[in-house]
């Protein structure tokens, strides 16, 4: 399987089978286009000794396999180890954000905060079910993870210890609205967290508009300047300021390069999941998405070329290396690898599952008690989404967000086709990145020869 698409004046041919991108001219991109995808596309100005050319480099491809190569089985990860917890240290925030998935912390349930007595049985079962795995992952959430910070503190220390007697070791990342950032707390994240997670939405007008502390008053004047000061004091420990964009902020490049220019270079920016009517993005506003990310790949390759370079998660993908295809068909291993625990120590799949009861797992107390839901989630993959086969992006997308599958279409293995949209787009500006990445690396060395 192929894809030909086209980015600006640039045209590409993607290789399903082989992960190989190759840049080509218009004529062999719509030949291929007409010919090979069946799309309807005018190749009257193509010559005979076009085509013959065309063709003649096609075949030269095939013969290296690196075009329409066929593509390798893998069974999908079948592991009885679990390898991370989503530790919700408290249901509770100190924010009402309108588009929060959680119910504004409290997952549609009483306001509550983990004890430290449940949060020691989350390690222990973690430790206990994780099998020969020696690197274990635990991901503080809420809620707002601060609101419960003594707790979580001493979750970390004694997860680290019986990590050591088991011959483990702990990855821990914590998610936060960062307004109860200060000097203490930002001491222990640079010393026990790996990776930190904070929320800012972007311009103080759009992250005000939705991200409110609970008098009901915007919050960026009070987080900004704690995320500033956490990111001069991190270091090169790993970071991203994570922001979400609804239909009430389509420019959301604006946002993401506010963020940038703020001095934070490890972004993120999500496309809201929601059902409210003046924020849920539907099918109308994709052709605006589709433009935005356009803008903001132009405005990442401009700034990478000055030497101002920023990372942008969702430009990231790596064709040559990156996961094994066992993996890549896997899906996210929510579910099955990966759980999540609330307040009273109640397993779900991942923490938008968490407090329905038709996906509560058992407990980190009695264990695993509906086995039939991990099976589900074990043999959910890429073949079992059936619509993802004739999708160019399923090994790089392995079938989109369990979560948002079931929430919007009724079942984990239905694609929600929103989501499927932004993904192949931002897939594609970031195969034309790599490109030009590539074309800027090679022009440096030139000119460092001559």
């Amino acid at each position: 399987m192929i894809h030909v698409f086209n980015y600006r004046d640039k045209n590409y041919i993607y290789d399903v089978g082989s992960g190989s991108l190759h840049e080509c001219d218009k004529a062999t991109a719509d030949y291929l286009r007409a010919k090979e995808e069946g799309e309807e596309v005018d190749i009257s100005y193509i010559t005979d000794e076009q085509i013959k050319e065309i063709l003649a480099d096609v075949e030269g491809l095939k013969e290296q396999g690196l075009l329409f190569r066929e593509e390798t089985s893998a069974r999908p990860v079948k592991s009885d180890e679990i390898k991370a917890l989503c530790i919700h240290i408290c249901h509770d925030c100190n924010f009402r954000c309108r588009y929060c998935f959680a119910d504004e912390g409290a997952y549609h349930a009483r306001r509550e905060f983990m004890s430290l007595e449940t949060a020691k049985a989350a390690v222990d079962f973690l430790i206990a079910n994780s099998g020969k795995r020696k690197v274990l992952e635990m991901d503080f959430f809420g809620g707002e993870p601060l609101m419960n910070l003594p707790v979580l503190k001493e979750t970390v220390y004694y997860a680290k210890a019986e990590a050591a007697k088991a011959g483990k070791k702990f990855l821990f990342t914590t998610t936060t609205n960062a307004l109860l950032l200060n000097d203490e707390t930002i001491r222990f994240f640079n010393e026990e967290m790996e990776n930190v997670v904070l929320s800012l939405d972007g311009r103080k007008e759009v992250h005000d508009a939705i991200r409110k502390t609970v008098n009901g008053k915007g919050s960026f004047d009070y987080v900004i300047g704690n995320i500033r000061k956490f990111v001069s004091l991190r270091g090169s420990k790993n970071y991203y300021v994570r922001g979400t964009f609804t239909a009430k902020n389509l420019d959301f490049s604006k946002d993401v390069l506010f963020i940038a220019d703020q001095g934070l270079d490890s972004i993120s920016m999500e496309p809201v999941v929601t059902d409210i009517p003046d924020l849920k993005i539907g099918e109308e506003h994709l052709p605006a998405i589709k433009k935005e990310y356009e803008n903001l790949c132009d405005e990442y390759l401009r700034r990478y070329a000055e030497g101002k370079g920023f990372n942008f998660f969702h430009f990231n993908i790596d064709l040559e290396g990156g996961p094994c295809l066992s993996k890549r068909v896997s899906a996210c291993g929510a579910g099955n690898e990966y759980f999540s625990v609330v307040p009273n120590g109640d397993l779900y799949p991942c923490h938008q599952f968490a407090g329905d009861a038709e996906f509560r797992m058992g407990s980190v107390r009695e264990g695993i008690t509906r086995p039939d839901i991990r099976e589900k989630f074990r043999n959910s993959c890429l073949f079992t989404r059936k619509k993802c086969g004739d999708c160019f992006a399923k090994y790089i997308c392995s079938g989109g967000c369990n979560a948002n599958n079931y929430h919007f279409c009724g079942d984990i293995d239905e694609p929600y086709p929103i989501t499927c949209e932004m993904m192949k787009k931002r897939i594609e500006c970031a195969m034309h990145i790599l490109a030009e990445k590539k074309l800027l690396a090679e022009k440096k060395r030139a000119d460092e020869r001559a």
